[in-house]
């Protein structure tokens, strides 16, 4: 029989405090203190994943691909972007190579993302590879769901561990709009295939913008009551061809408000310092319900993440226009000694927090189908 959420321990959950149900989400205070003096303790890091705060990072998250087989408009321009040539793609030895690298100095955590993920044809080697890394605690992959029914069985026996399925939208006319393609039913089918397949969560990410799919926030909320899904509400944020507004943003204070009205015993559950989302429980829900507040509340004190990009480049910061090629030392014969200076000198110029959303929306980043999702 499956277990919901609402019948695991918080440490089963992911939470670290065995009082963490909290009632109302003021009652929860992350500092960047707490975050470090959480993070100590893990004494595996190397030096090479320390920044000049004194954050350590742990979780890497690798983009496999830029191509999707969706068009979705928070992601890419209506006219599509310029992929990066094959060739210039990453290897699959190239991206274990450098996993491998990164999980021997400390990161115990990658998730794959895209582009969407699951088009590269040789995912399942890649995820077979990267789980038998020792020292690799949890693989992960974000995907929009539209090939994973099929696909999940195979991964789950290479390795993976968790999952999380974009999903803005409950309905198929509106899902067709916001995607520029139809495959709602499909992605419905693959959110059923993890959770029968035993994943607990199934992890379900929605960019919520006005106008376009605000008005379904307590429908999402509804997906948690019988099925062990968490659901994650994103604040829309900026990237190089999204046309973002200030006008299109749904606040964490906004969507909360929402919730509270129609579900009153929403309780704030106790967050790991390194946690990005604001995580919350519903009293009879099988499943839980979060809120990722990169533009009115970043977390940016206690971040702990990555990125490796499709094209080799390193990234500190997904905010941030700041990158480092690590494919091109490989090609010219760097060893892993060179490669981790590389990567070490990239962490401690990660700056302490991420620019205000307005500043953001006027900085040159690239689009999010590049960067990874």
């Amino acid at each position: 029989m499956r277990r919901c959420l609402s019948k695991l321990t918080p440490r089963q959950m992911g939470f670290t405090n065995s009082n963490s149900f909290l009632a109302g989400s003021k009652n929860i205070t992350t500092t960047s203190n707490a975050a470090q003096v959480d993070q100590t303790k893990h004494s595996s890091v190397s030096d090479m994943l320390v920044d000049s705060f004194g954050r350590f990072h742990t979780y890497l998250r690798i983009s496999l691909t830029e191509r999707c087989n969706l068009r979705c408009q928070y992601c890419m321009p209506s006219e599509g972007v310029e992929l990066t040539p094959k060739p210039q793609l990453l290897s699959q030895s190239e991206i274990v190579r450098l996993a491998g690298l990164f999980v021997s100095s400390g990161v115990n955590k990658i998730r794959l993302t895209g582009g969407e993920p699951t088009v590269r044809k040789d995912i399942e080697e890649i995820c077979m590879q990267l789980s038998s890394l020792k020292g690799l605690k949890n693989l992960a992959i974000t995907t929009n769901g539209i090939t994973l029914a099929r696909k999940l069985p195979k991964l789950k026996e290479c390795g993976l561990d968790s999952i999380n399925i974009s999903l803005d939208t409950l309905v198929p006319a509106k899902f067709e709009f916001l995607t520029r393609r139809k495959g709602h039913e499909r992605v419905m089918q693959s959110i059923d295939s993890a959770i029968a397949l035993g994943y607990n969560p199934v992890k379900v990410n929605c960019v919520v913008m006005r106008g376009l799919n605000d008005d379904e926030i307590c429908d999402f909320v509804e997906l948690t009551r019988d099925k062990p899904i968490n659901v994650r509400f994103i604040e829309f944020m900026p990237f190089d061809g999204n046309v973002w507004n200030v006008k299109k943003l749904v606040s964490y204070a906004e969507m909360m408000d929402k919730v509270v009205k129609r579900f009153p015993s929403i309780k704030r559950v106790q967050d790991h310092p390194t946690e990005t989302a604001k995580n919350f429980t519903i009293d009879g829900h099988c499943g839980s319900v979060s809120f990722i507040t990169s533009m009115t509340e970043h977390f940016c004190s206690g971040c702990n993440r990555l990125r490796l990009l499709a094209d080799g480049n390193f990234k500190v910061c997904l905010f941030g226009p700041s990158e480092v090629s690590l494919r091109d030392p490989i090609r010219s014969g760097a060893d892993d000694e060179t490669l981790r200076e590389i990567i070490g000198a990239a962490v401690k110029r990660k700056k302490a927090a991420h620019a205000g959303m307005l500043d953001i929306a006027k900085t040159a980043n690239r689009p999010m189908i590049h960067i990874g999702g």
